[in-house]
């Protein structure tokens, strides 16, 4: 193996660590966003744009993972299968989040059931993103894929 396809392998890694990075940036923006907000029953345009920003990159994320990333663990690590089925099936539940958080913006919601929505994604994506960087990491350092980053881990 040369230096740059070591460099290439182990980048997924360091890929997957930046995204979720970015991603954790993202909420702490979008919590920020509420805090400076307008009082109960107005939606900021910022916490607008900054939610729907958030819930864009997430959502993109789970979902170039599930389509590219995970079926190429599948076929070189067959034995990470039950680890991938429950990272998808907490790509559903926080899916099922976001739409919460949607409906709740849409309906101009209170901040504090805004805080409440963003607590209950913000402590799934954690304990999700932990899992998956504990499970795949090392995996993810030897996996043999090439394709844009930007279509396995999401645009953000």
């Amino acid at each position: 193996m040369t230096e740059g396809e070591k460099t290439r392998l182990i980048a997924w890694s360091r890929e997957l660590r930046a995204v979720h990075e970015r991603l954790r940036e993202a909420l702490h923006v979008t919590r920020e966003a509420l805090a400076a907000g307008a009082p109960a029953g107005e939606v900021s345009r910022d916490l607008l744009l900054f939610c729907h920003g958030f819930c864009t990159a997430l959502t993109g994320h789970h979902e170039g993972e599930d389509r590219r990333l995970f079926p190429a663990i599948a076929a070189a690590h067959p034995e990470l299968a039950d680890t991938l089925r429950y990272l998808e099936q907490d790509h559903s539940t926080m899916n099922h989040l976001i739409g919460g958080l949607q409906k709740a913006l849409g309906a101009n919601a209170p901040p504090d059931e805004l805080e409440r929505h963003l607590d209950g994604l913000g402590a799934i994506m954690e304990s999700h993103f932990a899992y998956e960087e504990r499970q795949l990491l090392s995996v993810l350092e030897t996996l043999k894929l090439r394709a844009d980053p930007a279509e396995v881990l999401g645009p953000l």
